[in-house]
């Protein structure tokens, strides 16, 4: 007899005790076999079942018969010895070497149950007690976020909802780049904006930042402070350096709120230098013997650790070279944190060796991942979009999000894999059509809305609360439920992975199954059980796509 919906197991209950029976039969039959567990993986071809497991692959040698054979001989000693766990399945095929599986609807129905008990809490694991340090989107505090920030903001942000998610805790941190000669390059530039307000002829510096929000910043001064800076006996370059990065820096960080993205800690290079921390670790690594001195200059043992060479953190005119303050910083974030992850621009390929063996030196072998966000390419319809900070021609982050919204702009900018580049066309992003994928998305939801609305309230509440689940044995009812089951892994996919555009095809791969389901079973049928039945379904995948919104950081619209 197949398991009822009240006693049937959920699906990874009943997968756990096939795995177990088979393990115990695999150890009787094959005694001399290498121990193996039993895993399992979605088949390539749905109607091939909803898992597979190839355990009769790693017992053809020991047991001298071809993969299928064997496959066949643990499912007849399985339907023998283990009836009860044969019958949570309604299919188990040996295909090809491999045992292909088929669970018994009540188990899908005991998952659809499980999603509207735990509702936004579903999968989520409890707390690990495991540390990890995110950062990501760090710009230079020289002019507003671009279009490659938004990128790093949306990848960074949605693994750090998925981390937590896993029950991780996340330390999100940006480094403010302040202690550079590209400061003092500001300091110039907005210099020269300030005074061309009453002098136009005024000459801009050829290496200066020619972007018009510098004018902003200027005018802002003139306001405020007049011809004050106009005649001093040396130019206010610190100053106006100063003034840059925090007008600056107070932009980004709106962006930032702006795009649903928070962090705990801003980090300036500069206060780090002058709080003495960054000498206090650099010495640290030379009593370690990590560092050396070579034609006056000093340098980072990285060669011994992987990099392809040395690496010089101080001048021979005693100055220290960018590497030093990352050295310093990753010391101070690996202290405190079981694990670093660093999401870095497109022009910063060659870091990643020397963080590397940076990280390795200081007895943090294995705790940095370094991931590289490649470069965007901006269409409008079939026409790029020109973009060159130098010639000041930028396309700022609010500009997008100004254009198509934080949804879209944060769906985008996720939706490959952060070492693929990405097209993003701002035409189709602001579609009202099923080829827009965030308006796909998004619309699967208020879909339901909409079906709950027009719903007896009664018939919800029920729904929602104790609802009869028997009826859902229709193939559309069983292929939704079995994609909602998926969250948990995927979710556990992107952290191990460090893979967040695994998120978005999920996403979109739900709403697909939603519509798909939609379209071939009416929902407020006569039958109240069935009735119940679909609409209970229909409140766990709305839980499902808000969650999963929620991970992406865009909004689960209950109206469209």
């Amino acid at each position: 007899m197949n398991p009822t919906t009240t006693d049937a197991m959920l699906p990874d209950d009943a997968l756990d005790a096939f795995a177990r029976a088979v393990e115990g039969i695999v150890a009787r039959s094959y005694p001399d076999a290498l121990p193996s567990p039993v895993t399992f993986e979605a088949p390539r071809r749905p109607e091939f079942g909803d898992f597979s497991t190839n355990i009769a692959f790693t017992l053809a040698k020991a047991a001298r018969r071809s993969p299928n054979d064997v496959a066949n001989a643990l499912i007849e000693r399985l339907r023998d010895e283990s009836p009860a766990i044969a019958a949570r399945f309604t299919a188990i095929d040996a295909v090809a070497g491999f045992i292909n599986l088929r669970l018994a609807p009540p188990a899908w129905q005991a998952l659809v149950a499980r999603i509207l008990r735990d509702g936004m809490n579903f999968g989520r694991a409890l707390p690990r007690n495991e540390r990890i340090s995110l950062e990501f989107g760090s710009a230079n505090p020289t002019g507003p976020l671009v279009v490659v920030q938004g990128r790093t903001l949306s990848i960074g942000d949605t693994l750090v909802r998925s981390f937590r998610y896993c029950g991780y805790d996340v330390f999100v941190e940006w480094i403010i780049n302040d202690a550079g000669s590209q400061v003092e390059t500001l300091g110039r530039s907005l210099f020269a904006r300030y005074v061309q307000q009453y002098d136009a002829a005024f000459p801009f510096p050829e290496d200066g930042y020619p972007g018009d929000y510098l004018v902003t910043i200027a005018q802002a001064i003139v306001k405020r402070d007049g011809e004050k800076w106009r005649n001093l006996p040396e130019l206010p370059i610190a100053a106006f350096a100063e003034f840059g990065r925090d007008a600056i820096l107070a932009e980004q960080r709106a962006t930032a709120e702006r795009f649903r993205v928070t962090y705990d800690l801003w980090q300036s290079e500069k206060e780090l230098r002058a709080s003495g921390r960054m000498d206090e670790d650099l010495a640290k690594l030379r009593a370690m013997g990590l560092i050396y001195e070579a034609d006056g200059a000093q340098y980072f043992r990285t060669s011994d650790f992987g990099d392809d060479k040395d690496r010089v953190i101080v001048r021979s005119d005693g100055t220290p070279t960018y590497f030093a303050p990352d050295i310093a910083y990753h010391y101070e974030k690996l202290s405190r944190a079981g694990r670093a992850i660093d999401i870095l621009g497109p022009d910063h390929h060659g870091y990643i060796g020397r963080l590397k063996a940076a990280a390795a030196a200081m007895g943090f072998s294995g705790k940095l991942d370094i991931l590289i966000a490649q470069q965007i390419t901006l269409m409008r319809g079939g026409e790029q979009v020109s973009m060159s900070k130098r010639e000041g021609n930028i396309v700022t982050l609010d500009e997008i999000l100004d254009e198509v919204g934080v949804d879209a702009a944060r769906f985008f900018f996720t939706m490959l894999a952060t070492d693929s580049p990405l097209t993003f066309d701002l035409k189709l992003a602001v579609e009202q059509s099923s080829d827009n994928p965030v308006y796909y998305v998004q619309y699967g939801h208020a879909r339901i809305a909409s079906v709950l609305r027009r719903a007896d309230p009664a018939d919800v509440d029920a729904a929602r609360h104790s609802p009869a689940l028997g009826a859902l044995t229709h193939e559309a009812e069983l292929a939704l439920a079995r994609r909602l089951a998926e969250l948990p892994r995927v979710v556990q996919g992107v952290v191990d992975n460090l893979a967040p555009h695994r998120l978005t095809k999920y996403a979109r791969d739900v709403a697909t199954e939603f519509h798909q389901f939609y379209t071939e079973c009416t929902i407020l049928v006569d039958d109240r059980e069935l009735r119940l039945a679909r609409l209970a379904l229909c409140i766990a995948t709305k839980s499902v796509l808000a969650q999963v919104l929620e991970l992406i950081g865009i909004s689960a619209p209950e109206t469209m």
